[in-house]
């Protein structure tokens, strides 16, 4: 199998439910889908559509009630808790809606931290911080903090230690969502930048527009995939966020 077709993520008949007093919820239902290595993937659907659960299925963040989550060909339900752990920490890059920037510290500090965590060596963190947030047009903001940040600044930030470590997938969730039209624009240019180089990008939104900046669309409804469709490479350049 060629690389660039290996599957980063894959859920084969995967049911997620939650205990409602007596009885179960079920959230997701059968979903089966995979993301292969250099995609870039939005996944919409409204509210309680399923998505926050995915979301947190492919992060690591829980375990499926039944069916198996795969992530680099590894079954997460086999992982213990320090296991998983690690691989929240090195392959997965996540950009939150509310940034999630630590407030004490600089713009470098930030994309530094994700990198001290996995004991990177601090001549190297520095380094590499610096590059990343030059990457995302920050250098000359690295000693900022985040209340001296504008939004779309921060979540920049928040992209570049989202890649800090090198992580085999990039998931946003409404990276958008706390921006104004412009800076929104601005983020979403940089994240389909990163896909159009290469990185594989999940991406959480319930925003049409948001979603067309991706190669392929995934519609959930009521737990359920309701289907596929591919988009036109670019296009998002072309749309305005409202």
């Amino acid at each position: 199998m060629m690389a660039d077709k290996v599957d980063v993520i894959r859920f084969e008949g995967v049911t997620k439910e939650y205990p409602i007093g007596n009885r179960r919820l079920r959230v997701l239902e059968d979903v089966s889908f995979s993301v292969k290595r250099g995609e870039f993937v939005s996944i919409m659907g409204p509210s309680g559509s399923g998505k926050s659960t995915m979301l947190q299925l492919m992060g690591c963040l829980d375990l499926p009630s039944f069916g198996k989550v795969f992530i680099d060909g590894e079954d997460i339900s086999t992982f213990s808790p320090n296991r998983l752990a690690e691989v929240r920490c090195t392959k997965i890059g996540f950009v939150f809606q509310a940034f999630n920037l630590l407030s004490n510290l600089t713009a470098l500090q930030n994309v530094e931290v994700a990198m001290a965590i996995n004991e990177i060596p601090g001549e190297e963190r520095q380094r590499r911080a610096l590059t990343l947030l030059e990457s995302v047009g920050l250098k000359e903001r690295q000693g900022h903090k985040p209340k001296e940040l504008s939004g779309g600044e921060k979540q920049r930030v928040a992209i570049a230690r989202a890649l800090a470590n090198n992580p085999s997938f990039l998931l946003a969730d409404e990276p958008t969502g706390n921006l104004d039209s412009k800076s929104g624009e601005e983020v979403m240019d940089l994240i389909g930048d990163l896909g159009k180089g290469g990185a594989t990008v999940i991406l959480v939104t319930h925003e049409p527009v948001v979603a067309q900046y991706s190669k392929r669309i995934i519609h959930l409804r009521d737990g359920k995939i309701e289907s596929e469709e591919a988009t036109h490479s670019g296009r998002g350049k072309n749309l305005k966020l409202k």
